[in-house]
């Protein structure tokens, strides 16, 4: 069961690095979707933190910082990409905003009790 329980940190990391690589790959097409000039840059840049964050937990360094910060990006995303088509009514968007909530979430329990590096954040 512990030798199950401890892929639970690649389970986690692996969407991220793929939603990252994703960023890279159809970033102008993803430009439309950020409500801030200059699209594309913030695509890329919210790409490269995915990418980091989900080396950082298969690596263990910097980990805690890690997951704080990708806790931090995705309730972001959930006020600014999700919420107003959740109060609208949208489906899509309320399943994105709840996909991106619970993730958060865990990202911070992962930050608060499986982190190994707190070299940062203590």
């Amino acid at each position: 069961m512990n030798a199950l329980l401890n892929l639970g940190k690649y389970f986690f990391a692996l969407p991220f690095a793929v939603f990252g690589v994703f960023h890279f790959m159809s970033a102008n097409d993803m430009a439309g979707m950020v409500p801030l000039p200059g699209g594309a840059i913030w695509i890329y840049l919210t790409g490269a933190g995915l990418i980091a964050a989900a080396v950082s937990i298969v690596i263990g360094k910097l980990d805690k910082l890690a997951t704080f910060l990708l806790g931090v990006m995705l309730l972001i995303f959930v006020v600014t990409l999700h919420l107003k088509g959740a109060a609208a009514g949208d489906q899509a968007a309320t399943s994105s905003l709840l996909k991106d909530l619970a993730l958060a979430g865990a990202a911070w329990m992962y930050a608060g009790h499986l982190a190994k590096d707190n070299a940062v954040i203590g």
